[in-house]
């Protein structure tokens, strides 16, 4: 049996454990979701989703938990998502807490402002897929181990590498369950 933590703290948190279960139950896994904020909560979990909201609050949170130096330590498979995108590159504008598991610059509030926040037709994987994005951001700059999972305009927004996948938009308030199966089975491409 696979956990799948989803960190509590801002963000659709509900609306991730919900398609995360789907997911699962798609895929046929034996496996659960469960919340997670602090040290004492992950350490029987085997991935991590970290949702939107704050980048830096939730940079902090980490920090001040020490569930950054769990990550870190332990390397389990991690999904970001918007706020989580920012979290897991190495290099941003402002400074800030970040994981730095993915090699790429972060632009945050890439596509502008809440009130420009938008919803469009994109490719993820060579799939079609409805994108949301809410004061998302974008990877200026990429490294050459980093593979793009999705561009928009030109822009990169879903990239992973290694077991960790990092996406600008929000999977999570769509039914399509694409994203967050492609996570679920790096998690047991890592746990195998």
């Amino acid at each position: 049996m696979i956990t799948i933590g989803i960190l509590d703290l801002q963000g659709d948190v509900k609306e991730h454990q919900i398609i995360t279960d789907k997911s699962l139950q798609e895929l046929n896994v034996d496996g659960k979701t469960k919340l997670v904020n602090t040290l004492d909560d992950i350490q029987d979990c085997d991935g991590l989703i970290i949702s939107g909201g704050e980048s830096s609050t939730i940079g902090m949170h980490l920090e001040k938990t020490g569930l950054d130096q769990y990550l870190k330590d332990t390397k389990i498979p991690i999904l970001g998502t918007c706020a989580g995108f920012v979290l897991l590159s190495n290099k941003i504008s402002k400074d800030q807490p970040l994981l730095g598991f993915i090699d790429m610059t972060v632009e945050r509030n890439g596509f502008g402002r809440q009130r420009m926040s938008f919803e469009t037709d994109i490719t993820f994987m060579n799939q079609p897929y409805n994108g949301i994005f809410i004061r998302a951001p974008y990877a200026s700059n990429i490294g050459e181990n980093v593979e793009v999972l999705s561009k928009y305009d030109e822009k990169v927004i879903a990239v992973k590498q290694n077991q960790y996948i990092a996406v600008a938009f929000h999977p999570e308030l769509t039914e399509d369950t694409l994203i967050h199966r492609k996570f679920i089975k790096e998690v047991i491409r890592c746990v195998e």
